[in-house]
């Protein structure tokens, strides 16, 4: 080996040792940043069990608010996130995937299929709030729709609406093209393609996506706050035009007042929000899991 080659091959060396130590370092601040993150959650847990366990019983689960912290109630803003997620997935999910299967599998490619991805893909990424100022705006006060509960799910819908169609976008994208093309080959009409094939083995991502966007519609607050819901219902909503409340407008409530008990009721409040999210979330795991297995073949 030459003098020049050896100069080369040190060269090299040292670069790649530098290039191994700067990834060692970055693993290691990594490392530092996620465990500081995990432990700012865990102290955050920690203090809102510890200052909400106490409130929490069935008496708590089964009254509606009150003026008086010992009597205090979230049945109300239970019975209305229930009704509220339930109307949104009624308007959200048809419209989400119709419109992800038509964009991914219909709709001609061109620069105005691109444009739309762009503008849905922008969607998804606006603050909620926004959401809230075109829901106070368009469903309130143009459609008279007032306070209610369809007021607030159709804002929401809109809210969750790009979330449903980018992820069932990707879940048929995930589909090999194989299928579609041997399907084809066999005189089947797009029709059948989609419904038959693509959707059934594209449906644990489309469901994941669906129940991960309703998690985020059941814990939103400021779209909720912008068309005006109610923080103090002591009354269940019978009908789509009534009143309502919802867990996240109930906890802005409660830690907004002055009173130390108050808190404590928020925190209570926190945690059953956080037990519904977490359910939401692993029934979004289970059907994943479950559709892995019995996806048709």
């Amino acid at each position: 080996m030459t003098e020049v080659q050896q100069a080369v091959a040190t060269r090299f060396d040292l670069r790649l040792e530098r290039r191994r130590r700067f990834g060692q370092l970055l693993a290691v601040v990594l490392f530092f940043a996620t465990l500081f993150g995990l432990l700012v959650l865990t102290a955050l847990l920690v203090d809102v069990v510890r200052k909400g366990a106490p409130w929490l019983d069935w008496q708590f689960l089964t009254s509606y608010p009150s003026r008086r912290p010992e009597a205090a109630g979230i049945k109300s803003a239970i019975v209305g996130s229930f009704w509220l997620m339930l109307l949104t997935a009624l308007f959200s999910v048809p419209i989400g995937v119709g419109a992800a299967v038509y964009l991914e599998e219909y709709a001609p490619r061109g620069w105005l299929l691109r444009l739309i991805q762009l503008n849905i893909a922008n969607l998804a990424g606006i603050p909620s709030v926004i959401y809230g100022i075109l829901g106070l705006g368009l469903f309130v006060r143009f459609f008279a729709l007032g306070r209610s509960l369809l007021a607030g799910a159709l804002t929401m819908s809109l809210l969750v609406l790009p979330i449903i169609v980018i992820s069932t976008q990707e879940a048929l994208r995930a589909v090999p093209q194989g299928i579609r093309e041997s399907a084809y080959a066999l005189g089947a009409t797009r029709w059948q393609v989609v419904s038959s094939h693509l959707l059934p083995i594209a449906a644990p991502g489309i469901l994941t996506g669906i129940i991960l966007a309703l998690s985020r519609a059941v814990g939103e607050t400021a779209p909720l706050v912008m068309i005006g819901a109610l923080t103090f219902v002591a009354f269940l909503p019978s009908h789509v035009l009534d009143p309502f409340t919802v867990l996240p407008i109930q906890i802005f409530n409660w830690t907004a007042r002055p009173q130390e008990t108050f808190r404590g009721l928020a925190a209570a409040a926190i945690i059953v929000l956080m037990v519904f999210l977490f359910l939401m979330n692993l029934s979004a795991i289970l059907l994943r899991n479950y559709y892995e297995r019995h996806r048709p073949h």
